[in-house]
């Protein structure tokens, strides 16, 4: 047993060094070494075979434990610790869906829950809320904004290879700046702990969840992704251009961006009451 529990460390040791030297996030890193150790465990120590994934892959299906995006999310990452321990040919599919035209109500966060959320938060926290949902980034990306950037305004974000600039809106970079001179940050990242150290998202994660109660929102709806979610819906009711949406949120797929942008279908509901179609 010590020795299989040896050979599971040092594959994921040695899968870890892959994806860093590949360039993905740490968040990425994490759950792409979180979903092939639970892989791993499942093996229990068995040779890889094309049949043990298939049946690691009905093991995730069966129940309904987990929904279709979620095992398609670890199945991506067993399939790249595959490819890395050059077991290709034991890769296995995605579950094929169809594409889902509206996201559900009780996850959907509206502009006056946004507001709401605003409202009951602190300010350290009320800025970081607003600079999320204003520019659209990853909760991740917050270290970009320094005070030598925003002073510049020009903040440069590297995510997943690409690089992008970060437009901010006029009030924010005053917001901001008025933030930093008063707490005399006067270089690096602008949202620290008290060590200087950029906030950490769980601790974002966290604080935003304490907020559910007194902003009556419900707790389905309030974490960080979804502000970044807010503003692509937000852009595109404006600007009805998704290519350039996909550029401001950093996707190399529209496809991905589309995602973002779906509702809870009421707009639609509305659309069709409206086409007066039925006397």
């Amino acid at each position: 047993m010590a020795r299989k529990h040896h050979i599971r460390k040092r594959a994921l040791e040695g899968f870890e060094r892959y994806l860093r030297e590949d360039e993905k996030s740490p968040v990425t890193i994490e759950k792409y070494i979180r979903d092939a150790g639970v892989f791993l465990a499942f093996c229990e120590g068995q040779p890889v075979t094309k049949d043990l994934v298939m049946a690691y892959k009905s093991r995730l299906v069966e129940g309904g434990r987990y929904a279709v995006g979620s095992i398609n999310s670890m199945l991506s990452s067993v399939n790249s610790f595959l490819h890395f321990m050059g077991w290709d040919e034991c890769r296995v599919k995605a579950i094929r869906t169809q594409r889902q035209l509206y996201c559900a109500r009780e996850k959907e966060l509206t502009r006056a829950e946004y507001e709401r959320l605003l409202a009951a938060a602190g300010e350290v926290l009320r800025l970081i809320i607003q600079t999320i949902c204003g520019t659209g980034i990853r909760v991740s990306e917050l270290a970009y904004f320094t005070v030598e950037a925003v002073r510049e305004n020009d903040v440069i974000v590297t995510c997943k290879k690409k690089t992008r600039p970060v437009y901010m809106p006029g009030r924010l970079r005053k917001h901001l700046l008025r933030f930093a001179a008063e707490r005399g940050i006067t270089s690096g990242v602008i949202f620290r702990t008290r060590s200087g150290k950029p906030i950490d998202r769980s601790n974002i994660w966290a604080s935003m969840k304490r907020l559910c109660a007194s902003a009556r929102v419900s707790p389905e709806k309030v974490f960080p992704h979804n502000l970044r979610k807010l503003f692509a819906r937000t852009f595109y009711e404006m600007k009805k251009d998704i290519a350039k949406l996909a550029d401001a949120l950093g996707h190399s797929s529209i496809n991905t961006t589309r995602i973002y942008i779906m509702t809870s279908g009421d707009e639609h509901r509305r659309c069709v009451e409206r086409l007066g179609l039925v006397t």
